[in-house]
């Protein structure tokens, strides 16, 4: 029983990740936030709570998006549940994510660090 919580979850949190992404999209487009965009959400098995994960375009624009985005998160909740069929809608809270600029930065600590080595080191 607990294996098909899991997949509901899931599909619950992709579905939510569509939605959200449109709701988002529209508040970009409305230049009402700097251009993000939902790269992942975690629902609670309760459906309580989603954390919604934004990248930006322009990183330093981040903080306040998701500032906007959190002190507006309860009309997207709103909008939310007109566009989902379900009894409940959990409460939205937006987290920036990271991890693409880590990964950048890694992938660029990595060419310079293979810019550096003497030709006669090269694999």
């Amino acid at each position: 029983m607990g294996h098909v919580n899991f997949k509901r979850i899931d599909r619950i949190s992709a579905l939510f990740r569509k939605e959200i992404g449109a709701l988002v999209h529209d508040a970009v487009r409305d230049r009402l936030v700097a251009s993000v965009s939902v790269s992942d959400v975690e629902v609670t098995r309760d459906l309580a709570h989603a954390k919604v994960f934004l990248t930006a375009l322009v990183p330093e624009q981040a903080a306040a998006a998701v500032k906007t985005l959190n002190t507006n998160a309860w009309e997207f909740r709103r909008q939310l549940a007109h566009r989902v069929d379900l009894r409940t809608v959990p409460e939205l809270h937006f987290h920036y994510d990271d991890s693409v600029d880590r990964g950048e930065r890694i992938d660029a600590l990595l060419r310079d660090d293979n810019g550096n080595q003497a030709p006669d080191r090269l694999p």
